[in-house]
Parts: structure tokens; C-alpha cells; sequence
């Protein structure tokens, strides 16, 4: 366990953590016992997603087509277009 001493050694430990170092368990004197999770990094765009998988990508650019199309719909269109029928 980590004895942190001050707030810029709290955050040393901190940018060092990733996806394979994201618990770290630390104490304050004076204060406890801390363990730090990284739940997350940093999110992905939506380009990156994309960059990732070609069969998105080919989805995106086909929507974009039908868009200019005039072959979509809004939001309120669609929940219009439903009825109760369309639940059962």
C-alpha cells in the first residue's frame, strides 16, 4: 500500500494508471485507508468507433444517403406512426 504525502504525489499515481493498472490502494496519514478505481478511460469518439469497424462505418453512409433521400423519419414521426397493437 502507497503512503501518499501530498497532492502531487496523489496525482503522480494517478496519470500512471490505464486499463491494466486501474486499482490502486493507497493511505493519508491522518485520514485512512483509500482505494482508488479507474472505471474508465477516456471515451472513444464516434470516428474512432467507426475507424474500428467497417460494417459501422458502411451503416453510417448508408444512413447519410437515405437521409438526403428523404427516405428517413424523426423521432416523432416514428412514436406517431406507432400504435398500441405494435407492443403485443
Amino acid at each position: 500500500m502507497n503512503k501518499v504525502l501530498s497532492s502531487e504525489e496523489l496525482m503522480k499515481y494517478i496519470n500512471e494508471m490505464n486499463r491494466e493498472n486501474s486499482v490502486m490502494q493507497f493511505s493519508i496519514p491522518g485520514k485512512g485507508q483509500f482505494t482508488l478505481v479507474l472505471q474508465e478511460e477516456e471515451n472513444q469518439s464516434i470516428e474512432e468507433d467507426v475507424m474500428k469497424n467497417p460494417q459501422l462505418e458502411m451503416m453510417f453512409k448508408e444512413s447519410g444517403e437515405q437521409y438526403k433521400k428523404g427516405l428517413g423519419m424523426t423521432t416523432s414521426e416514428l412514436l406517431k406512426s406507432l400504435s398500441e397493437k405494435d407492443f403485443k
